[in-house]
């Protein structure tokens, strides 16, 4: 199944569409709407601001799409402290999530991480056969990690996501922020890793 990446350019994250999924939503709607019609599900990493933005204006393009956040984040959805919408001088999107996600779940091919450090309710997404990782704020390429300095942030919860991430197989890596890796994932989790022991 194709990946189709959705800058988010400076300000906002990354979105991906996978099949009929979205990840996460603080691009322009616009930007989705090509692919509205396929898209029936949206998975939300983390509920920063800048992953959710759009969320109810893109949920209602895509034909009341069910929105999913794990259960330590959905709070995020309607909580300005908890997103950070004050840093962007916005509000939060005031949504209740039609599912709540724990660890382990699926959705389609994807199997639910749970990585907190980030956020308390951090997830990546896996598809073990694809060999692809839609990894949030949890890690980027080029072997840097998500901030713990924000509230609910985690520095011993981070490496311990970022050490379980990198017991995976990951070809393909799909980061929040920043371009995406078509090879060699693994790499850039395992200099992550290397990253937040040494300088973190």
């Amino acid at each position: 199944m194709h990946v189709r990446w959705i800058t988010g350019g400076m300000t906002y994250a990354n979105s991906f569409v996978y099949g009929n999924i979205l990840i996460d939503a603080g691009v322009l709607p616009m930007a989705v709407e090509p692919y509205a019609a396929a898209i029936d599900t949206i998975v939300i990493t983390h509920a920063h601001y800048d992953h959710i933005a759009h969320l109810p204006e893109i949920a209602t393009m895509c034909g009341d799409a069910t929105v999913c956040i794990h259960h330590a984040d959905a709070p995020g959805l309607v909580d300005d402290a908890r997103s950070l919408a004050m840093h962007f001088g916005a509000r939060s999107p005031g949504m209740v999530p039609d599912v709540t996600l724990a660890d382990g779940d699926r959705i389609g091919t994807l199997l639910v991480l749970h990585t907190p450090g980030h956020t308390p309710g951090g997830i990546s997404l896996y598809d073990r056969k694809a060999r692809l990782l839609f990894s949030g704020d949890t890690v980027f390429t080029g072997g840097s990690f998500g901030r713990y300095d924000f509230p609910g942030g985690d520095r011993r919860a981070l490496a311990a996501s970022i050490e379980r991430l990198s017991g995976l197989e990951v070809d393909s890596l799909y980061p929040g922020h920043g371009e995406p890796a078509q090879r060699d994932g693994w790499r850039h989790i395992a200099a992550a890793r290397e990253a937040l022991r040494l300088y973190g």
